[in-house]
């Protein structure tokens, strides 16, 4: 598989091609400093085999943001070694840091835009990111990943919202002027020999804002300026957030944010032709730079699709390395049908959004971490060898339910219609499962397997089939006769 091939970044050569995108974990301590607990989540990933691992984004500057790992000082490079010492002990994935300024923000949802920012303050952003590049490196991280997505300080400048009547806005120049200075401060005080990529958006998917259009020159100015790889996101941003009172505002809860971590609604890998159109205009521009795309891509079919039809260089995989980050080494041993399936069901996303700690809704309770992988455990089974599944229909929503298995953490719900694929529809905790998703006149068949915590599957259950009703042909005839009213 293409995406279990090594890919080299300027030099830091990961070991194959899925990352791990930055994700908040809100494990860190109130301060910023590093804790076991998110020490613990990283070296987990480096456990489980992943190429690359890009820690959450780290302030670059002093700030009340709660648990969110800090860079902006001297005093947390001992910390970030140790954590990345435990990390390159684990296995040989590579670590960058994602290196972040955002701005002022507040419960009653007032909040800074770049346009509020002095020469001073742009000045001093510029060499507070080359001063936490620097310090990355001190600590031995092998690389680091600036943040240009979503809805903080660069995407802010870059975005077509950008209402700066400065040098500093209107035209695209104007919006990257920022970009160019942070990256000439980054090369000056880490070296020029330090792999830096970059995150930016493919779109931002908001009323006014910027198109792929847009983001082809943002990623071929990047490549002009030199860096390691770019990796391309969509969305996140405050223009569209629902404010709820009392709340900080959250930039992923509104549209935008449905397109950044899609939900179950949506289909798979759904921004690989984004990526793929931003790839194909740097290629013929004469640049080759390894891009990386990500949305919904956790099943190894839709990894390797999008690595063989030229839609990036390697894969961004969030949400389903949380759910099992042993993803890469289960499809490396050839126990795909091991690998816990991630369901997009978003708990992550949410408890992000009220700022507890980020879990997965899959793992077993209580647990902050995954479980560990146990290829040898026994897989669930169901008293007397039957699940006893069975199928009802109350409307137009059908509902199952199943006999409790032993050993089981979660169950896989399986679908197929009308004869089509099978696939795997959701993951739940409970022996029953509703699908309001049917339409009338096709035919739908059922089973679910048991799965122990580190993915061991049980034998499939019985299969049930249900055939909601069609439209009346005869009803449909009658109101066609029907006379027209006058």
């Amino acid at each position: 598989m293409k995406f279990l091939e090594p890919l080299d970044l300027q030099g830091m050569v990961i070991p194959n091609r899925v990352m791990v995108p930055a994700m908040v974990t809100r494990l860190a301590d109130e301060e910023g400093w590093v804790t076991q607990e998110i020490q613990d989540r990283y070296v987990r990933y480096a456990k489980g085999g992943v190429g690359l691992i890009v820690v959450e984004a780290m302030a670059i500057h002093h700030s009340n943001a709660g648990p969110l790992l800090r860079i902006s000082d001297q005093k947390f490079v001992p910390g970030l070694a140790e954590m990345v010492k435990q990390i390159h002990g684990a296995s040989d994935s590579k670590v960058v840091p994602q290196i972040i300024h955002f701005m002022k923000i507040s419960k009653s949802g007032w909040r800074q835009t770049v346009d509020m920012l002095s020469h001073e303050d742009i000045d001093t952003i510029v060499e507070q990111f080359g001063d936490a590049v620097a310090r990355a490196r001190e600590a031995g991280f092998d690389g680091a990943e600036l943040h240009a997505a979503h809805a903080y300080t660069l995407s802010s400048f870059l975005s077509r919202r950008n209402m700066r009547k400065d040098e500093y806005g209107g035209s695209m120049e104007g919006r990257l002027r920022i970009l160019g200075r942070v990256v000439e401060s980054v090369r000056r005080k880490a070296g020029a020999d330090f792999p830096v990529g970059i995150r930016i958006l493919a779109d931002e998917f908001i009323t006014d804002g910027s198109t792929v259009s847009d983001s082809k020159l943002i990623a071929l100015r990047m490549a002009q300026l030199g860096l390691a790889y770019i990796s391309l996101s969509v969305g996140g941003k405050f223009e569209d957030a629902e404010h709820a009172a009392g709340q900080v505002p959250h930039p992923y809860n509104g549209y935008s944010g449905d397109r950044c971590m899609p939900g179950a609604q949506y289909p798979a890998a759904l921004h690989a032709g984004l990526t793929r159109e931003i790839k194909a205009f740097l290629n013929a521009k004469g640049y080759q730079v390894p891009v990386a795309g990500a949305g919904k891509i956790s099943d190894p079919d839709d990894a390797e699709r999008v690595l063989a039809d030229g839609s990036m260089d390697f894969v961004g995989i969030a949400r389903g390395l949380l759910a099992d980050p042993d993803w890469v080494l289960k499809v490396a041993r050839g126990e795909i049908d091991r690998i816990v399936k991630c369901d997009y069901c978003n708990v992550c996303k949410h408890l992000d959004g009220a700022h507890k700690k980020v879990v997965c809704f899959l793992w077993p309770k209580g647990m902050m971490q995954a479980p560990d992988d146990n290829a040898q455990g026994s897989a669930p089974g169901w008293p007397n060898g039957s699940a006893n599944l069975r199928v009802g229909l109350n409307g137009d929503t059908a509902t199952l339910q199943w006999d409790k298995a032993e050993g089981a953490a979660r169950y896989d719900v399986y679908r197929a219609s009308d004869d089509g694929d099978v696939v795997i529809e959701d993951a739940v905790k409970v022996t029953r499962w509703m699908d309001n998703s049917i339409l009338g006149g096709l035919t739908y068949r059922y089973y679910v397997r048991a799965c122990s915590a580190s993915g061991q599957a049980g034998a499939p259950s019985n299969v049930v089939m249900i055939k909601p009703d069609g439209p009346s042909v005869e009803r449909d005839r009658e109101a066609d006769r029907a006379p027209a009213m006058a």
